[in-house]
């Protein structure tokens, strides 16, 4: 998202940069996040997850939620089988043009598997720079694209590019999308070196953090397994988005963002 290409020695430096320029940059539009600490303070004693039972209590557990961006692709397919496989859940941000409508059938499969289907426009234009009616076509033409095939519309979407503002929030909130950001990136857009996202990944691990990987670009889906057995290794548990903030839940509009440790 953020264009920069650090070196491995960098991943610490890097990963603090971006979210400084994410911080000024909602600070500007005047969007005020939501971590997911505050989200499951705010949810009281009550235990679902969206209106569903919750399999985990993040106050008490190391959670930590795997995101991918701009699918699904070729690839995606493969990404199910390790998810199922490790018995991991995730969360979709599906991008319409060219994705959702070009790979139906395994949108049906993300959803029947448990995983949470999400929203990333239709065609990736940065929404900030669009005016109402533009932005609202942008969010609700993959809505309606994903509700025909999943029988749901989804309830997150991820802004590309992180940008949002109170246009953006606004339209958000009438369409019944809270808005999810993310606190680790791996900037797999720019290598197809498995190893070097891994360990973007790994270095950057946190708490309650929420991970940014994309499922269409070749390096990223190998170097998945090793990410999941690692951080298991450290004792995270893999959440999606909703049951990161449970017992909250993602209210339209708002914008969500984990804060590092």
């Amino acid at each position: 998202m953020f264009r920069s290409k650090p070196g491995r020695g960098k991943a610490a430096g890097t990963a603090l940069l971006a979210a400084v320029s994410l911080m000024l940059t909602l600070g500007a539009c005047g969007v005020d996040p939501v971590t997911p600490q505050d989200a499951r303070q705010e949810g009281g004693t009550d235990d679902k997850a969206g209106g569903t039972a919750r399999r985990v209590d993040c106050a008490e557990v190391k959670c930590i939620a795997l995101t991918f961006d701009a699918g699904p692709g070729k690839d995606t397919p493969h990404l199910l089988d390790v998810l199922k496989e490790k018995q991991v859940p995730a969360t979709f941000f599906l991008l319409g043009s060219k994705h959702v409508d070009r790979y139906p059938d395994v949108v049906k499969r993300i959803a029947d598997e448990g995983h949470e289907v999400a929203n990333h426009t239709w065609s990736h234009r940065i929404l900030t720079d669009l005016d109402e009616s533009e932005i609202r076509e942008e969010l609700s033409r993959t809505q309606d694209a994903i509700e025909k095939i999943t029988g749901r519309k989804p309830t997150l979407m991820r802004p590309p590019q992180g940008r949002t503002d109170g246009t953006v929030s606004d339209v958000s909130r009438d369409l019944g999308l809270a808005q999810v950001l993310w606190s680790i990136t791996a900037k797999d857009y720019s290598t197809t070196d498995s190893a070097l996202i891994r360990q973007r990944v790994l270095d950057n691990a946190h708490r309650d953090g929420i991970i940014l990987l994309h499922d269409i670009y070749d390096g990223t889906v190998p170097a998945v397994p090793s990410i999941i057995d690692e951080l298991k290794r450290r004792g995270f548990t893999f959440v999606t988005v909703p049951e990161l903030l449970a017992p909250g839940k993602a209210e339209p509009g708002t914008v969500y963002r984990p804060e590092r440790d």
